[in-house]
């Protein structure tokens, strides 16, 4: 009898191997309309210098203060196969009038030639991790075979980039995209052209920008205007843009497949028992079957994220029992809510970091965990909240309440804009909390 196959017995089939490289000269040439002077192949492109690895394709992109032209060689003796460039230089490269549109040029080519399935997120709150989570289901679902986005790249350069370094023979995709201005999530979906678009909540990110809730709620519903026929839209049934949002997809004639505690969600959680190590035990219904996993991560906006991940999952066709095993095993992201357990005297003290850019409504639901878990004692790092213009005094001192609510020791308040906090918290009760 054979034996039952395992998850880390792959590839299993012929059509799961596959060699390492991403671009040739020959491909790459004809994807940027630019000229190369030599042979060459790449396994990987970047456009930071410093992150440059063997056998990466570098672009040396203008910036507003700077040129990646003068790291042209920093890049190569960190072991680039080649560069693309405006101007002539001695390393094999790719010459081509604009490097910026160039790699724009490269995404394009990159979405048209994959036959993955491609997930596009965004959202006020949470899209990284939704990201990161979906990404998890669909790699150990293909065994290895999907990519996503890194870090927070999600913008006019990090869409194509990410773009760019998918495999052909990628199975799935899953793009981040990311805005401050209407108009530019509708120009990044066109790029990315999604089967499948997230967007997992709306809140007041970007409001400096925009004006009002409303107004972020229309600049995140234009990820449904690059649906592929028949693609899907994933919305949040609880939030108060619901209808704003489910109407905006049926106009891009999407599906609209909704997630939450509402009774009229298609993704519905129906239970959650907290686990002893901070997760949570979650069972919902799919209509047609009712499902049972485990959440690693700590919070009920993860038991909330975990439907939209299961959502996605169904909708392109993977394996909802290895989504289960993924969620089981996340582990906080650096900055955005990661917890970092520190042996102190009578117990262990828990630190919770939210320091990269979180936004109030992350902060609140951080805080309402860590007030819950059972800590000697309880440590917060709070970033500085971005682009809620004059609203930003009020956000930033509104978080007193949460901090004292959730019996926080110390706190490290990071940024100008934490000055309002700080302000708030008082003298007495800032040296207190230890505020740094």
């Amino acid at each position: 009898m054979n034996a039952p196959l395992r998850l880390l017995d792959w590839p299993a089939a012929a059509d799961d191997a596959g060699g390492t490289g991403l671009w040739d000269a020959i491909a790459l040439a004809r994807a940027v309309k630019g000229t190369a002077n030599a042979e060459f192949a790449v396994s990987g492109v970047e456009i930071d210098s410093r992150d440059v690895q063997p056998g990466d394709l570098f672009f040396a992109l203008k910036g507003e203060t700077t040129d990646g032209h003068r790291f042209i060689d920093m890049a190569m003796e960190k072991g680039a196969s080649a560069v693309v460039v405006d101007r002539e230089c001695d390393a094999p490269h790719l010459r081509v009038s604009d490097t910026t549109e160039a790699l724009q040029r490269l995404g394009a080519a990159a979405r048209e030639r994959t036959r993955a399935r491609i997930v596009g997120v965004t959202g006020s709150v949470g899209k990284t991790g939704v990201k990161e989570a979906i990404f998890a289901a669909l790699d150990r679902s293909s065994r290895g075979r999907a990519h996503r986005s890194v870090k927070s790249y999600n913008n006019h350069v990090g869409v194509p980039l990410s773009l760019a370094r998918m495999p052909a023979r990628s199975r799935y995709g899953v793009l981040e995209m990311g805005m401050n201005h209407a108009g530019e999530i509708a120009a990044l979906t066109r790029q990315v052209r999604p089967h499948v678009a997230v967007v997992t909540t709306i809140a007041p990110a970007h409001i400096e920008m925009l004006g009002s809730l409303e107004a972020i709620a229309d600049a995140k519903a234009e990820i449904f205007e690059g649906l592929e026929q028949g693609g899907v839209a994933i919305i949040p049934a609880d939030s108060p843009f619901f209808e704003r949002l489910r109407d905006a997809a049926l106009r891009c004639g999407a599906q609209v497949v909704s997630f939450g505690s509402a009774f009229h969600a298609d993704v519905r959680l129906l239970d959650v028992v907290a686990g002893m190590d901070g997760g949570s035990l979650v069972t919902v219904d799919m209509r047609d079957r009712r499902l049972c996993y485990t959440v690693a991560m700590p919070g009920d906006h993860w038991v909330t994220n975990s439907l939209a991940v299961m959502a996605t999952v169904r909708a392109v066709g993977a394996d909802l029992g290895a989504a289960g095993l993924a969620l089981a095993e996340m582990a906080g992201l650096a900055g955005r809510g990661a917890r970092i357990e520190i042996p102190a005297a009578g117990g262990m003290a828990l630190l919770i970091d939210e320091s990269y850019n979180a936004n109030p409504a992350s902060m609140v639901a951080t805080l309402a965990q860590l007030g819950r878990e059972s800590a000697t004692r309880r440590i917060a790092v709070l970033g500085a909240m971005k682009e809620l213009g004059s609203h930003a005094p009020a956000y930033h001192a509104g978080l007193a309440a949460p901090l004292r609510e959730a019996g926080v020791n110390y706190a490290i308040l990071v940024g100008d804009e934490m000055a309002a906090l700080a302000g708030e918290l008082g003298k007495p009760a800032a040296d207190a909390l230890g505020k740094a």
